[in-house]
């Protein structure tokens, strides 16, 4: 008898991640922003949905929206999914926006975990996604979040970018972060 009020809990939150999950389809954009908010509330008991959702979706706005919960969330269960997004080339303009998003989803799983191989698979990606990919806007989301997980070696990655970053408000970024990290320490 005493565990089915956490049956009957589970059950309900279960219920209420599956419309959140639903709702991320509407068209109404209030909508499905809200539901990405009530997802983030509901915190780690959304992780795996989340990326059950986004692996049976053909939807890349309900991808986008998918992604923006986990990269909120911070939890490493969505490691390996923010990776993956990240290091996918794409050709939409709003699909890059949704790497950007993931990359700062790595930073906030990077400065949140206490496990250093989580820590350091993610300044891995993020180390990619500032060293190799053209998308300027990426380089700058990867800077954010390395800056974020604030490690000693993020440092050595921020500084060979400098030396081969040609943006100029990347540069900047770069700058800012490198001064803070190096009075920070």
């Amino acid at each position: 008898m005493n565990n089915e009020p956490s049956t009957m809990n589970k059950s309900a939150s279960d219920d209420v991640i599956s419309a959140l999950i639903g709702s991320l389809s509407h068209h109404h954009p209030a909508v499905p922003a809200a539901a990405v908010d009530g997802l983030v509330k509901l915190g780690s008991a959304s992780v795996n949905p989340l990326i059950d959702a986004f692996e049976a979706s053909g939807d890349q706005g309900v991808q986008a929206h998918i992604i923006q919960a986990l990269a909120r969330i911070g939890n490493p269960k969505a490691l390996s999914l923010l990776e993956d997004v990240v290091g996918t080339s794409v050709a939409n303009h709003c699909q890059g926006n949704v790497r950007r998003v993931a990359a700062r989803g790595l930073g906030r799983i990077g400065s949140l975990a206490k496990d250093a191989a989580i820590i350091r698979q993610a300044i891995d990606k993020l180390t990619w996604a500032l060293l190799t990919p053209e998308d300027w806007a990426l380089r700058y989301a990867a800077i954010a979040s390395l800056q974020d997980i604030a490690q000693p070696e993020v440092m050595p990655p921020l500084q060979q970018a400098l030396t081969q970053e040609s943006d100029r408000v990347v540069q900047a970024r770069l700058n800012r972060a490198i001064a803070q990290l190096q009075s920070s320490s």
